[in-house]
């Protein structure tokens, strides 16, 4: 909103010089080039909250983000400079505990307005240990669900799930506690804000009836994919998800757990296994090989690159739900 603007969107180059990555998504390039010096200078971790900032802040915002194009977001890693770069943004937005390296960035910045996606809705368990992918993880789920809060208490392995942007609902709630803040960080477009919000939430409410309606009847409830992404879009729609790997996309499964996925697609009905566009799809296509399954993409949403089966949110959660309907025998 002031001469900041002009340093901040360097945050962006210096993310890709870091990274080795050669190109800037298009929102970073353009905000860069438009020499703008009265924008709400707004910078994102990642492009589900990339995403958020551009939809309600409109032509109000310059938004950069940290993870660019085609960077597994988990596996995002900050330089100093970009640690002290980021104090000079009008507003951070981010969701704790899905990037380590942004917290601790986050968490040494002075920048005035700090937007943290987690608090603005319900993270949940679903249940998923990051680091023992055997076959116990499953053995009981509602006895999990049950003692979820017991086992955060006591330091176990278990993990609030933060893939919460894959429910349209929630991403919902998140989008309005991000409108407030925009309001209150900068008030002179609050009635914009909320305009551009009420905007999203239609979007995403349409989207919300999409997936009920499209997944309401089928011949199989279960989905296998290749890391725990998708645990808040299940609970919602009334699936279960089976995941090669945990939360983290990048560990190695058991082969008691390749051997659990490939007896429960014979007793469920599973047709197809889904990867991934930003990780590697090997684990994925041996065991859908191994098992005589079909592969499909099924897209977490963590960046959109030209491998991307839509321009933005709403169109890969579009291509999302037809892949669903046809793995899942949508009658």
């Amino acid at each position: 909103m002031n001469v900041r603007r002009r340093r901040i969107s360097g945050i962006a180059v210096t993310a890709a010089t870091a990274l080795g990555l050669g190109t800037l998504s298009a929102c970073s390039s353009d905000s860069s080039a438009a020499g703008n010096t009265d924008k709400f200078d707004v910078v994102a971790s990642f492009y589900p909250m990339e995403y958020l900032a551009e939809q309600i802040g409109g032509d109000h915002v310059n938004v950069t983000t940290l993870t660019e194009p085609g960077q597994e977001p988990h596996d995002l890693e900050l330089s100093a400079k970009q640690t002290a770069q980021m104090g000079e943004a009008d507003a951070v937005l981010y969701l704790k505990s899905l990037q380590p390296a942004v917290d601790e960035a986050i968490a040494q910045s002075d920048v005035k307005t700090k937007i943290d996606a987690a608090t603005l809705t319900k993270l949940e368990d679903h249940g998923n240990v990051e680091h023992d992918h055997g076959g116990e993880e499953h053995a009981d789920e509602h006895a999990e669900e049950e003692h979820a809060e017991e086992e955060h208490s006591e330091g176990g392995e278990h993990a609030l799930d933060p893939h919460v942007w894959l429910d349209p609902v929630k991403y919902a709630e998140i989008a309005q506690g991000v409108a407030k803040a925009f309001e209150k960080a900068d008030p002179d477009h609050a009635a914009d804000y909320r305009k551009n919000a009420e905007a999203l939430a239609k979007k995403l409410g349409d989207l919300d009836t999409a997936y009920k309606d499209g997944l309401k009847n089928t011949s199989t409830k279960v989905f296998f994919t290749n890391h725990a992404a998708f645990g808040y879009l299940a609970e919602r729609y009334g699936l279960t998800q089976e995941a090669i790997n945990g939360l983290d996309p990048e560990s190695e499964p058991s082969p008691a757990r390749i051997k659990e996925l490939q007896q429960e697609a014979k007793a469920d009905g599973v047709t197809t296994v889904f990867y991934e566009t930003l990780v590697s799809d090997k684990t994925a296509k041996t065991l859908a090989k191994d098992a005589g399954l079909k592969t499909d993409v099924l897209d977490p949403l963590e960046g959109i690159t030209d491998k991307s089966k839509g321009e933005d949110y709403v169109g890969v959660m579009q291509s999302n739900l037809k892949a669903l309907e046809t793995a899942l025998g949508a009658k």
